[in-house]
């Protein structure tokens, strides 16, 4: 799941990571946002304009890539640079959203493209508004294409 964006991201000078593990976590968590975001090394090539040799390096751990490129990879899947460049166990244990059930219906917005607008909602939204948001958007989908505007909900 994508989390909240830190407020002070870490470049690799700063973690105590030798150079061989700081590569396997970056691809690793590369891998991870471009699978969540249904994403493959040919979008990465056609939208960013990096090379296909560049992805690959950068996806199998061969290399690692300039601050300026995670920040890059970073804006294009809307995390902070950290989500790129840490270890899983070296981000706060804090969840995102305060309520467990809210957690789980923004997952559900993250995770369907058409619905991903909805993502950047307040964390602390009580569930049941953050439901009627997903209803809501799913009558309008519905009515758009051609069918019962009430079906969803």
């Amino acid at each position: 799941m994508q989390r909240a964006p830190s407020d002070a991201p870490r470049g690799k000078d700063e973690t105590n990571m030798p150079e061989p593990e700081y590569k396997d976590v970056f691809a690793k968590n590369l891998k991870h946002y471009m699978a969540v975001n249904g994403k493959n090394q040919t979008d990465l090539m056609r939208d960013l304009g990096f090379s296909s040799s560049t992805i690959s390096n950068w996806c199998t751990g061969q290399k690692l890539p300039r601050m300026d490129k995670v920040q890059q990879l970073a804006d294009y899947f809307h995390v902070s640079r950290a989500d790129l460049l840490e270890s899983p166990e070296d981000k706060p244990a804090d969840p995102y959203y305060l309520n467990e059930e809210t957690r789980a219906i923004a997952q559900e917005i993250f995770e369907n493209p058409e619905m991903r607008t909805l993502f950047h909602v307040a964390r602390d939204i009580p569930p049941e508004r953050l439901q009627a948001h997903i209803d809501f958007m799913k009558s309008l989908k519905s009515a758009e294409q051609g069918g019962d505007p009430y079906e969803a909900c």
